[in-house]
């Protein structure tokens, strides 16, 4: 039972790091600092970010065209309309702001594209569902820039439902609340990722929250007696009619704090980091190399330190645990041994009767190894019953904590054995579960040994007299 437990485990965290690893994309940018730290912050939303990087430098991950859209927010003169400097060289760019909680649960600023255009699982093809709701906007009609989509975890600890108003603490979870509110639109499906513990906000709703804004340089003074104002905007042929972001004011909502009335100018704003996935591996390679060369950001490839993070941790901790349920069956080996053993000097009679009756030496050892492999298979037949019950009964508390599904009839995973037959191809696989059964025949013959040798030796007419 503990060893079918510990290897379904094994499995469950295998495959929880698999579907992990398959990211929908295959860099990360943030940042200058510890490539872990990055990856912990970025991928599974854990420890506390390194820096943020200028949001400049997000947009040159941008094609022309929405190069053109964001700068429309600028205070200053609109940059000329041009590509991004890395865009021809990746598919999807899509920053993440961190620093604020819900609860427990981080809060990430970001772009509809987070579950629009990523996919994860094994094979990567896997689209993030959603059990309710929808996807959140930039800007909607109905709620501006504050919609919000709650992960399937965060959403049935904090009991949130569609239409719910949630309201964000700024660096802590036991920080300062935001005035501001955000209207629950989507709960996601689980699946498995660290998504299903977060919360995920219109990266423009998070810009607008008090205290995400970068402050403006304070303007120089200039040789008269009143400061240099900055410099109004220049005429944009793609500017929209609506006035510029320093003449907005505020749009006032009954019952809760002052709205901004347009998206926070782009010298205010920040990023934590950037999930980039590139047009080609080769393309992958020369763009960490430029962007690490560089002053501003550290590229990192997620998929390698999170690989190298479970070799180091999580690896190293399965291997005690199989090699302790090990030695707990060999100790029950030994169990059964000293059970068989002791037996044998109540039993000296009967093998002598038997012995009387004509059974050979032979007859009465094969016997005892009998009772010894009856033993052993019994209790490991109940055994697997037994830790694929337990599986069962704790599998809806695996699902919702990992997303990752395990029942009654779910085996722990494969171990290629096609190195047996020295083959070329594709590796066989066999689930270690089936390999117990060899294992657990040995392991009982051999314990049955020294009982059976017991029996083989014994004297008949010594032992009839008793």
């Amino acid at each position: 039972m503990l060893l079918v437990a510990v290897l379904s485990i094994h499995g469950v965290i295998e495959r929880s790091f698999q579907n992990n690893a398959s990211l929908g994309y295959n860099m990360i940018m943030g940042a200058k600092g510890g490539k872990l730290q990055l990856t912990l912050n970025t991928v599974y939303y854990l420890s506390q970010p390194i820096e943020n990087l200028p949001y400049e430098f997000y947009l040159e991950f941008l094609a022309a065209d929405r190069r053109d859209a964001e700068f429309k927010t600028s205070l200053y003169s609109p940059a000329a309309s041009r590509e991004g400097k890395y865009a021809p060289f990746v598919e999807l760019a899509i920053p993440l702001c961190l620093g604020d909680y819900f609860g427990p649960f981080r809060v990430i600023g970001t772009t509809p594209e987070m579950f629009d255009r990523l996919q994860f699982g094994p094979s990567g093809t896997q689209k993030y569902e959603f059990a309710a709701g929808r996807n959140f906007l930039l800007q909607s009609p109905e709620h501006g820039f504050f919609e919000a989509v709650v992960g399937a975890t965060a959403a049935r600890q904090m009991k949130v439902k569609l239409g719910d108003r949630i309201a964000t603490t700024h660096g802590d979870p036991e920080g300062v609340g935001h005035g501001q509110k955000f209207t629950v639109v989507g709960i996601l499906a689980p699946s498995g990722t660290p998504q299903d513990r977060a919360v995920f906000v219109s990266i423009e709703g998070f810009f607008l929250m008090e205290g995400h804004a970068k402050p403006l340089p304070k303007p120089e003074a200039a040789t008269g007696d009143t400061a240099q104002a900055p410099p109004q905007a220049a005429a944009d042929p793609v500017a929209d009619p609506d006035p510029p972001p320093q003449d907005r004011g505020l749009a006032s909502v009954a019952g809760e704090s002052m709205l901004p009335a347009g998206p926070l100018p782009l010298e205010q704003r920040e990023v934590t980091s950037i999930l980039v996935r590139t047009s080609s591996p080769i393309v992958g390679m020369y763009l960490e190399n430029e962007i690490n060369e560089g002053p501003t950001a550290q590229a990192v490839l997620p998929v390698r330190e999170i690989y190298l993070l479970f070799d180091m941790f999580v690896r190293p901790a399965q291997m005690l645990l199989v090699l302790m349920s090990v030695l707990i069956c060999i100790v029950s080996g030994v169990s059964i041994l000293v059970s068989i053993y002791n037996s044998m000097s109540e039993r000296r009679h009967e093998i002598a009767v038997m012995r009387a009756l004509g059974a050979e030496r032979q007859t009465v050892m094969s016997v005892i190894l009998f009772e010894s492999i009856i033993l052993g298979a019994g209790g490991g037949a109940a055994g697997w019953v037994l830790g694929h019950g337990l599986n069962a009964l704790i599998g809806p508390l695996i699902e919702s904590r990992t997303g990752v599904t395990i029942g009654f009839f779910d085996f722990a995973p494969g171990v290629d054995i096609s190195w047996l037959w020295a083959s070329s191809g594709s590796g066989f696989e066999v689930s270690t579960e089936l390999l117990l059964v060899p294992a657990l025949l040995v392991l009982t013959v051999v314990v049955g040994l020294l009982p059976a040798m017991t029996a083989y030796r014994t004297d008949v007419a010594a032992s009839l007299g008793k």
